[in-house]
């Protein structure tokens, strides 16, 4: 009788607790698949600032426009110039056609003939030295100064008026670019507010040389920028990670410049965050964007 008794028991009622042990499995493959998915989001939290590379966006509304680091940074330059020299954007506007078509924005060693910089400018056709014309700085400037020389520039056709600085073989190309070129001065001269982020893996990280970065986007913008802070200003000073500069702005649109010049330049010069209008960037989750920071000020671009 016993044993027709251990016969008929199941596998799941028996003496042996086999009922106990089917009845933890769901509780152990729940803990099981806890742990990996745990684990999994350690991970990709932790691979995540190395899978979007390294680049920059500029966007509004839904038009948008990829840049690399440098690109970005050039194109910040153009309309810091700008602003420097008190240009209306449609100045801009043309600069950006024109860059695009002669380099892509990019500050060439070389060209066509003796050609170097952004702009492609010729030595040997009176525009400078070309170390002068490498710089971004002073090859934009070259070009507004040649522009604003242009009779009624601002009423042309931004390849006509182009054309009319270059001199190049086919002026009709600049016509191409002008659409990007009015995305690119609504962003970096300020009028599309946090209309431009960049971003960069921790490898890409450099030391912080934020004393450079103050004097370098003076030299763009011009002294009429006003700098405070507890970060050390003189040249040769050592950047301080801890400390802080802010940039003093008298409207919105410089702010958004100023701020703009800042994220495109943040990589070369180390900069970790950019803090304005209740709204911060940082670099160490630059694919983001701007973000909400309701300490941010309105009167000052911080960066750190």
């Amino acid at each position: 009788m016993a044993v027709w008794s251990r016969l008929r028991t199941r596998p799941e009622q028996g003496p042996g607790g086999g009922g106990r042990r089917r009845r933890r499995w769901p509780f152990v493959v729940a803990a099981l698949v806890l742990v990996l998915g745990v684990g999994g989001y350690i991970a990709f939290d932790r691979a995540r600032p190395y899978l979007h590379g390294s680049g920059c966006e500029v966007a509004v509304g839904k038009s948008k426009m990829p840049l690399d680091l440098d690109q970005a940074a050039n194109a910040s330059t153009i309309s810091a110039v700008a602003f420097r020299k008190q240009l209306p954007e449609r100045a801009a506007v043309i600069a950006y056609a024109t860059a695009i078509q002669e380099s892509h924005i990019r500050n060439l060693p070389s060209g066509d003939r003796d050609s170097v910089g952004m702009f492609q400018q010729r030595p040997s056709q009176g525009w400078g030295t070309p170390a002068k014309l490498r710089d971004p700085v002073q090859s934009t400037s070259k070009f507004f100064d040649a522009l604003v020389k242009v009779k009624d520039y601002l009423d042309r056709d931004v390849h006509d008026a182009a054309q009319r600085v270059q001199h190049s073989a086919d002026g009709r190309a600049y016509a191409q670019h002008e659409p990007d070129g009015k995305l690119l001065a609504q962003v970096f001269t300020g009028r599309q507010p946090a209309g431009a982020r960049c971003w960069y893996p921790p490898d890409k990280q450099t030391k912080s040389r934020r004393p450079d970065a103050i004097r370098e986007m003076r030299r763009a913008f011009g002294p009429r920028l006003q700098v405070d802070g507890p970060g050390p200003l003189t040249a040769g000073a050592p950047s301080r990670p801890d400390s802080w500069n802010g940039v003093k702005v008298t409207n919105a649109r410089a702010g958004w410049a100023v701020a703009a010049w800042a994220v495109t330049h943040a990589q070369v010069y180390g900069l970790k965050e950019v803090r304005y209008a209740d709204l911060h960037w940082r670099s160490d989750a630059g694919h983001d964007g701007w973000t909400t920071d309701k300490n941010a000020s309105s009167a000052h671009v911080i960066i750190h």
